[in-house]
């Protein structure tokens, strides 16, 4: 079998396996806003504990677009609530539409091949939720999780999560006119971005997820205007701890988007820790069966705790 064929092939085995889990329902479901997408599930520890746990913030990948919602990530928010962590699984607005089933996208592509991908994300209503959702946050929080300690939250993200979660971290330093843009830095122990689309040049020149990252922007031309808005690469430093863990074979955002992240940071006068994982690739980041979901958990845990 051809290298290329192998590396496909092990990536489809094991995207299978991060997706043969059972979704797990939540503990409890609050929303932030009135559309049906603005909402966040809850998932208390799994474990005792006589004293407030830390609180992790959720953010699933997908490449932004509305057939991936945040059901597929549930084992994994599961997975952290039974290490101890309170959790919260946020949902938010995506492109294209989730009503299409994948196999009637599927025929919708073979009958028109140039309409073969749903959009990747909505400008800027995918930003206004995750924005509104961390503001929401604490309140809900308070409510839903009160074993959770909001003083000691990490955000997480996977993929296209890993880009949104770097984002939400660096609203203090977007651009002045940015309607997102907050006075403080959020207040966070930290950020674990896996495998994130961190750099969206670098992720376009690799034709990461379908162009996804131009497709969030709004295509060709206003791809530039909006990169300083939107792209984490453009925002540092951020002055919050920042962790990347990464697959070396990942073949659907290839480790070189997060390692140009990393240098931009370095550059920027700040350290972001960089773990890359040998002979994994991209989901078994979040997949509860995979040892390299452990080494994700154990990042967490040295900012948490």
């Amino acid at each position: 079998m051809p290298d290329d064929a192998a590396a496909a092939a092990r990536a489809a085995a094991e995207e299978d396996s991060a997706f043969s889990h059972a979704a797990v329902d939540p503990d409890a479901t609050s929303a932030y806003g009135t559309h049906p997408d603005q909402v966040i599930d809850f998932y208390a520890p799994r474990t005792t504990s006589e004293s407030p746990v830390p609180l992790v913030v959720v953010l699933h990948g997908g490449a932004w677009r509305a057939r991936y919602d945040r059901r597929h990530i549930t084992p994994f928010a599961d997975y952290l609530a039974r290490r101890g962590f309170a959790v919260a699984n946020v949902e938010y607005r995506r492109g294209g539409d989730p009503l299409i089933p994948e196999q009637k996208q599927k025929q919708k592509q073979e009958q028109d091949p140039g309409d073969a991908t749903p959009p990747a994300g909505r400008w800027p209503e995918t930003f206004d939720d995750v924005a509104a959702a961390l503001d929401a946050l604490p309140a809900l929080v308070r409510e839903a999780l009160p074993q959770a300690d909001p003083r000691r939250t990490v955000l997480t993200g996977h993929s296209a999560g890993g880009h949104l979660a770097l984002w939400a971290a660096a609203r203090h330093v977007l651009p002045a006119d940015a309607a997102w843009r907050t006075t403080q830095p959020a207040l966070l122990r930290g950020v674990v971005a896996l495998a994130p689309i961190a750099d969206f040049e670098v992720a376009e020149k690799l034709d990461v997820c379908g162009n996804a990252s131009l497709q969030l922007l709004g295509g060709q031309d206003t791809f530039a205007e909006r990169r300083p808005y939107a792209d984490p690469v453009l925002l540092l430093p951020t002055g919050i701890a920042t962790t990347l863990v990464q697959g070396r074979t990942d073949v659907v955002v290839p480790h070189t988007v997060a390692e140009s992240y990393a240098d931009a940071a370095a550059k920027a006068g700040e350290v972001v820790g960089l773990t890359l994982l040998e002979d994994v690739g991209h989901f078994p980041l979040i997949d509860p069966a995979a040892d390299a979901c452990a080494v994700v958990a154990e990042e967490i845990a040295q900012l948490a705790w």
